[in-house]
């Protein structure tokens, strides 16, 4: 049995006046909470040192440049690492990452347990918009504010197991998992920071986007027979609500751990990474079942194209 005891540690609101000292400070308890609690690995959500700041409409380059962080760790985050190496805990936050190029990404790391970043991920599947949209109730405007990720899907061997890492909206694309799933991952983490409302169908309701959060993870992690950690950002910032739901789901789809608030919440469950053994080398088994020469669509095309 390969067991990694993991930790979601869902964080609640970061207002737009809270420094990243303050938040480290958050993140540093639950940390504590999670030596506590035995945990090998901290995951914690998407650009959790800030607040969710695509959500304002922002033309002043150096207003935007505020939310970024130019290298990681740097003198706010330091505290965070040294904590995680003292706790021999590995960790996988995300953040806004500037790069010295001048490249803006929305970016996950993760770190062994002695504190050394061993992969970084940059967001693939940026949702929302570039400009302002009059016609939506609040702005999601990731599209303006970052590139999509340049490193593709991949995995890093880590704690005896393989790990990958995605962020928010790619958790509902299954070509995320299928791409890991193709290099034996057994464990997806993701952070994510989801309005509790829609911005262009107030019908949906939070119940019904909790409802799609949990069917993507559950679905990607018994397709893929991995273990997949999804973890919040949740609560009122500044009058606009994100949604909670963070879970920890194992290879045959079901929720091992799910939070119940939306607030700064640890949820553990000690995963068996050898869970994973069973699904891929049998309903999953890809060498054996897939069918690539009937795939063709998937990887040379990207709307939909009508037949005649």
């Amino acid at each position: 049995m390969r067991e990694i005891v993991i930790g979601g540690a869902q964080m609640g609101p970061i207002q737009k006046a809270d420094t990243r000292e303050e938040v480290v400070e958050r993140m540093i308890a639950l940390l504590q909470q999670a030596k506590g609690a035995g945990c090998d690995l901290v995951v914690f959500p998407e650009l959790c040192l800030t607040t969710f700041f695509p959500r304002w409409y922002m033309e002043n380059q150096a207003e935007v440049d505020q939310w970024f962080e130019r290298e990681m760790p740097n003198a706010a985050t330091a505290p965070l690492f040294a904590a995680a190496r003292e706790a021999q805990i590995a960790i996988s936050f995300g953040y806004a990452e500037l790069t010295p190029e001048g490249r803006y990404f929305n970016t996950s790391i993760l770190t062994d347990r002695d504190g050394n970043i061993v992969g970084k991920y940059r967001k693939t599947h940026l949702p929302g918009h570039s400009e302002f949209d009059h016609d939506r109730a609040f702005q999601h405007l990731e599209k303006r504010y970052f590139e999509p990720g340049d490193t593709g899907f991949q995995v890093w061997r880590n704690m005896d197991a393989i790990m990958g890492m995605c962020i928010c909206n790619d958790r509902r694309w299954p070509e995320t998992y299928r791409v890991m799933g193709l290099q034996g991952v057994e464990l997806v983490m993701l952070g994510y920071n989801t309005p509790s409302v829609n911005s262009q169908d107030s019908v949906e309701g939070l119940e019904k986007r909790l409802y799609h959060s949990e069917l993507s993870m559950t679905s990607a992690a018994y397709q893929n027979a991995t273990w997949v950690v999804g973890v919040a950002k949740a609560g009122d910032e500044d009058g606009h609500p994100l949604m909670g739901g963070s879970m920890i789901v194992d290879p045959n789809g079901y929720v091992m751990a799910r939070a119940e608030t939306e607030g700064d919440e640890l949820i553990v469950h000690a995963c068996d990474m050898d869970a994973c053994n069973f699904g891929k080398s049998t309903i999953f088994d890809f060498a054996r079942h897939r069918r690539i020469e009937h795939y063709g669509l998937i990887c040379s095309q990207t709307g939909v194209v009508l037949p005649d």
